[in-house]
C-alpha cells in the first residue's frame, strides 16, 4: 500500500478488483501467458494478455452505450419532426425552423462543462476523496440517468401534444397543433447536459482505458459507438413503423405524425434505456479498471490500494 501523510485523502476506486470477473476471465485468457510444454509457439506475455483483458472490458462497456446512442440520434430525427407539426412562430411575422432548437444542446454543453469542472468536481472530489470527483463509470452513469429523464419528459409533451390534436380534431399532416414548440426545449437541454457526463465521459473512460500502446483505439471505440448508434435507430425506426402499421393499422412513426402514436414509440424508447441502464449497472459493477500509476523524480509507483493519503511534506510507503 502506498502511503502519503497528509491531510487530503484520494480514493482511487479504479483499482476495485471483481473477483468472480477475474475467475471468469483467467481459463479464457492467463492460460495464453503460460508455455505449453507439447507447443512450439512461445506463449504471451502478461502485458498481452492484460491488454487483451481491457479491450474486452471496453467492449462489454461499449454495447451497454449503443441505446444511449439511439436517444442521442432523436435529437435531429424524431424531435425535428415532432417539432414541425407545432406552433413555430416567434412574433407575427417569423417562424423557428424546427432544427434550430438543436442549438440549445450545444449552448447546455458549454454552460454545463465548465460548471462540471468548476464546480461539481471540487464538490464530490470532497465527498468521494476522487481526485476526478466521481468514477469514470459513475459519470457515464449520471448521464445516463439524466437522458432517461429527457425521453421521460419527450414523452410527457408528446402525450399532452396528442392530447391537444384530439381536442382541437386535427387530422392533416401540414395543420400545426397549438402548442408551442419550446415546450420541446426542455428535453433539449437535458441531452446537452448528458453530453456532459455521457459524450465527454465517455470519450474520457476510452482513452483512458485504452492499452498503453493502443491509444487510438479509444477514439474508435467512441466514434464507431456513435455510428453503429445512429444506424440502429434507423433501423429500430423503419422495424417499429413497418410493425405496427401492418394491416392497415395507425403506425406509431407514420409520415402524418398528427395521425401517428410517437408517444408510443416514446415510451418504448424509456422502457430499453431503463433496462440498459440495468445492464450497464451490471458491466460497471463487473469491470475492472486499468491500473493507475503516478510518476515521482524518483521513479514510478504502481497504486495497489483503494485509498491514499497525499501531502506536499513527503511520501511513506
Amino acid at each position: 500500500m502506498v502511503r502519503l501523510a497528509g491531510p487530503i485523502t484520494w480514493i482511487f476506486q479504479q483499482n476495485q478488483t471483481n473477483e468472480l470477473w477475474n475467475v471468469w476471465w483467467i481459463p479464457f485468457l492467463d492460460k495464453a501467458a503460460v508455455k505449453d510444454g507439447n507447443s512450439s509457439k512461445p506463449p504471451c506475455t502478461v502485458t498481452q494478455v492484460e491488454g487483451t483483458k481491457l479491450v474486452l472490458g471496453m467492449l462489454l462497456i461499449w454495447l451497454v452505450t449503443l441505446i444511449p446512442s439511439i436517444i442521442w440520434a432523436q435529437i435531429n430525427t424524431l424531435f425535428v419532426k415532432q417539432g414541425t407539426t407545432m406552433d413555430r412562430s416567434l412574433g407575427s411575422s417569423f417562424q423557428i425552423p424546427a432544427a434550430s432548437l438543436g442549438s440549445f444542446v450545444t449552448f447546455s454543453m458549454l454552460l454545463s462543462v465548465p460548471m462540471y469542472d468548476r464546480y461539481f468536481v471540487p464538490f464530490m472530489r470532497r465527498k468521494t476523496g476522487n481526485p476526478r470527483g466521481i468514477t469514470l463509470l459513475q459519470r457515464l452513469g449520471i448521464g445516463f440517468v439524466i437522458q432517461i429523464t429527457a425521453i421521460a419528459i419527450a414523452y410527457a409533451v408528446e402525450v399532452r401534444r396528442m392530447h391537444a390534436i384530439r381536442v382541437h380534431h386535427i387530422m392533416g399532416p401540414k395543420e400545426t397543433v397549438p402548442m408551442s414548440i419550446f415546450c420541446l426545449l426542455p428535453q433539449y437541454v437535458l441531452l446537452g447536459i448528458a453530453d456532459v457526463f455521457n459524450a465527454i465521459g465517455l470519450l474520457e473512460f476510452f482513452y483512458d482505458q485504452s492499452p498503453e500502446d493502443m491509444q487510438s483505439l479509444g477514439t474508435t471505440f467512441f466514434t464507431s459507438g456513435i455510428g453503429v448508434g445512429n444506424f440502429l435507430n434507423s433501423f429500430l425506426v423503419t422495424v417499429v413503423d413497418k410493425i405496427t402499421g401492418r394491416g392497415n393499422g395507425e403506425s406509431w412513426i407514420g409520415d402524418n405524425l398528427n395521425d401517428s402514436h410517437l408517444n408510443y414509440y416514446y415510451g418504448f424508447l424509456l422502457v430499453i434505456s431503463t433496462l440498459n441502464l440495468g445492464a450497464f449497472l451490471w458491466a460497471s459493477s463487473k469491470y475492472v479498471y486499468k491500473r493507475e500509476t503516478i510518476e515521482f523524480n524518483e521513479g514510478c509507483i504502481e497504486l495497489e490500494s483503494k485509498a491514499l493519503e497525499i501531502s506536499p511534506l513527503g511520501l511513506q510507503v
